[in-house]
């Protein structure tokens, strides 16, 4: 993230972090959850679920700030994302 001013406590304070879990079974292959995702990180892969459709996947999982947006969007409820532990 570029910021025009550098904040105070840029040091101190450390972004979210978050992994994003997909069931890939429940999915439906709509992609919302991809062309929603402000920082980028799914993409639809290449395999496809039992029902026949592409479902997404994590292609830059170092991006999720844990927003859970994804999981709003999704009609299947086959997509969230659970916070990591922070690392020093």
């Amino acid at each position: 993230m570029k910021f025009w001013r550098k904040p105070l406590d840029l040091a101190a304070v450390r972004p979210a972090r978050g992994r994003v879990v997909i069931i890939e079974e429940r999915c439906k292959g709509c992609s919302f959850c991809i062309e929603y995702c402000s920082r980028e990180v799914l993409a639809l892969s290449e395999s496809f679920n039992r029902k026949g459709y592409h479902f997404p996947k994590a292609i830059k999982p170092e991006l999720c700030v844990n927003c859970h947006f994804c999981e709003a969007v999704c009609p299947e409820f086959a997509i969230f994302s659970v916070e990591e532990e922070a690392q020093a």
